[in-house]
């Protein structure tokens, strides 16, 4: 959902499934009802749409990359599922519940994204949310950023917005959209195999990745791990220091 990261369906679904899998939660929190109409922001490859939709809802999946909407569209051919960016999409009729798992964070201006998510509610109609929050990936965002001289343009380290309750709860207020629930929580996520923290960047800041010439990306991904080694492996295995948000919120 970023203005411009690029997006490899085929490694998000393959190493990096935990993404939609820690979301199947949200999923009962949303506890979508048959006839209802959802609109699920940030939908990926679309496997929590097809657990919304399988609850008798009437669900359409969003995504500003084509290739996430173009597997989701493979997978789950009988779903409706749009390329379009969350900061302009307008359907053509209201939702009762809006869904977003662990894609708000990626959306710049938020605001943006915030008004959105308004305009596609019904009046009374609810938003379950859940995304990266205030203090996540700290230690990984700081390793890209003291490694990146010789290597890539700091600005291409992803510009991830990860709001405290306060300043999200806030900007949904001012959206015309009344926080119900909120909370700031650590996530500590394995990641998979012994190259997970590599996997991890080569896919979550793929910008300052692919501008490393392949001659000296193994360099680069050493001392990336040499960095984090002391704080995120442990028990033989590479963990992402993720803290997550969670918000319900409902359109006055």
């Amino acid at each position: 959902m970023s203005n411009s990261q690029a997006w490899n369906a085929e490694l998000y679904d393959d190493r990096h499934a935990f993404v939609w899998k820690h979301g199947a939660s949200l999923v009962e929190l949303l506890n979508p009802q048959p006839g209802e109409r959802v609109l699920d922001v940030g939908c990926g490859t679309g496997h929590l749409t097809a657990q919304i939709a399988a609850a008798g809802t009437e669900v359409v999946g969003i995504d500003a990359s084509a290739a996430m909407i173009d597997e989701a569209r493979r997978v789950y051919p009988k779903l409706e599922f749009i390329k379009a960016d969350a900061r302009q999409y307008r359907g053509p009729t209201a939702f009762d519940a809006v869904f977003s798992n662990a894609a708000l964070h990626w959306i710049r201006p938020p605001e943006a994204a915030a008004a959105t998510i308004a305009a596609a509610l019904r009046t009374g109609g609810r938003l379950v949310a859940e995304f990266g929050g205030h203090g996540n990936v700290a230690a990984i965002a700081a390793a890209l950023r003291e490694l990146a001289p010789g290597y890539f343009d700091l600005r291409l380290v992803p510009d991830w917005y990860f709001p405290g309750i306060a300043e999200y709860t806030t900007l949904l207020e001012k959206s015309g959209l009344e926080t119900t629930q909120a909370m700031l929580f650590d996530r500590p996520t394995k990641l998979q195999g012994d190259q997970g923290l590599r996997n991890w960047a080569a896919m979550f800041a793929e910008n300052a990745i692919a501008a490393i010439g392949e001659g000296r990306r193994a360099e680069f991904f050493q001392k990336l791990e040499d960095a984090l080694r002391d704080k995120l492996y442990r028990d033989g295995a590479w963990y992402a220091d993720y803290r997550r948000l969670r918000i319900t919120a409902q359109k006055r």
